[in-house]
C-alpha cells in the first residue's frame, strides 16, 4: 500500500434499528490503489461505502479522506464530498437535460465553474468514457451501460481524488458490461484511487490491487487478487466463491436476505 492513505477508516460501526450491519471495520485505500470490496448480499459493503462519503452516518468509529475526518461534527462535509466521485447502481441521470447538461451543472453550481469551463470540462471526459458523439443526447436515448459511462463522466468532471463505486454495473445487462468495467479499467490504469464494491471477479481479479472480502458486517479476510480469489484462506470466502458459480444456489440465499438489502 502507498504510504500516503487517501481512506482510512477506523472501528467503522452502524446499525439499522437492531441490525448492527458494520461491526468494526479497519481499512485503508492508498493513493492510487484500487481495492474491490467483494462479499454476499447483506454483508454491509455498501454500507461501508456509502459512510465514507457520509451518506450513511456511522454509529462509531472514524472515517478519514485525504487527511480530512468525514466523521468529525464540525467538518464542512460539501468540500470533502467535493473530492469524492460516488458512482450508484442506477444512473442518477437528469432525464430532462442533455448528457452536456448533466456533466456542466454540477460543476457551475458546486464549485463555481462558468459556461464556457465546465463545457470544455465536459466535453473531455465525455471523450475519456467513449461517448463524445452522445454530447446533445438526452439520458432516454440511450442504453444503460452508457448511462452509466455518462454518470462515470459526471463525477470525474468534479476532478476527484477518490471514486467510489457501488456495484457500478449490477443494473446493466450483460452484454453492456464490458464497457463501463473498460472505463474503470482506465481510471485504474491513470492512477485513480477507487474503492469498488462489486461482483465482477474477473475484473476484481485483473485490475484490483487488494481485494477484501466481507460477511456479516466484518472484514473476514483481504489480500492480493491472487490470495483472496485465487486461494483464499477463509471456509466464508470460499463458500461464497463457490455461489458464484453456482447461480441457481446464489439466488436461493439472495432471496432469503431481501429484509437486509439496504446494507449491501
Amino acid at each position: 500500500m502507498s504510504s500516503s492513505a487517501q481512506i482510512r477508516i477506523r472501528d467503522l460501526h452502524k446499525s439499522f434499528g437492531e441490525n448492527e450491519v458494520l461491526r468494526g471495520i479497519d481499512l485503508e485505500i492508498g493513493e492510487g490503489e484500487v481495492v474491490c470490496v467483494i462479499g454476499p448480499s447483506g454483508s454491509g459493503k455498501s454500507t461501508l461505502l456509502r459512510c465514507v462519503n457520509l451518506l450513511e452516518e456511522p454509529g462509531r468509529g472514524q472515517v478519514f479522506v485525504g487527511g480530512t475526518e468525514v466523521t468529525d461534527p464540525d467538518v464542512d462535509i460539501d468540500a470533502v464530498r467535493r473530492r469524492i466521485g460516488m458512482v450508484f447502481q442506477q444512473f442518477n441521470l437528469f432525464p430532462h437535460l442533455t448528457v452536456t447538461e448533466n456533466l456542466t451543472l454540477p460543476q457551475r453550481r458546486v464549485l463555481g465553474r462558468d459556461k464556457a469551463a465546465s463545457a470544455r470540462t465536459a466535453a473531455e471526459n465525455l471523450a475519456r468514457v467513449g461517448l463524445s458523439e452522445k454530447a446533445d443526447a438526452y439520458p432516454s436515448a440511450l442504453s444503460g451501460g452508457q448511462q452509466q459511462r455518462v454518470a462515470i463522466a459526471r463525477a470525474l468532471a468534479m476532478g476527484p481524488q477518490v471514486m467510489l463505486f457501488d456495484e457500478p454495473t449490477s443494473a446493466l445487462d450483460p452484454e453492456l458490461v464490458g464497457d463501463v468495467l473498460a472505463v474503470m479499467r482506465m481510471l485504474a490504469d491513470e492512477g485513480m484511487t477507487m474503492m469498488v464494491v462489486t461482483h465482477e471477479m474477473t475484473f476484481a481479479r485483473e485490475v484490483a490491487d487488494r481485494v477484501v472480502f466481507m460477511d456479516g458486517g466484518v472484514v473476514v479476510e483481504q489480500g492480493t487478487p491472487e490470495q483472496v480469489i485465487g486461494a483464499p484462506r477463509h471456509e466464508r470466502t470460499r463458500h461464497f466463491l463457490s455461489r458464484l458459480l453456482d447461480p441457481a444456489m446464489a439466488e436461493v440465499e439472495e432471496g432469503s436476505s431481501d429484509q437486509v438489502g439496504k446494507a449491501g
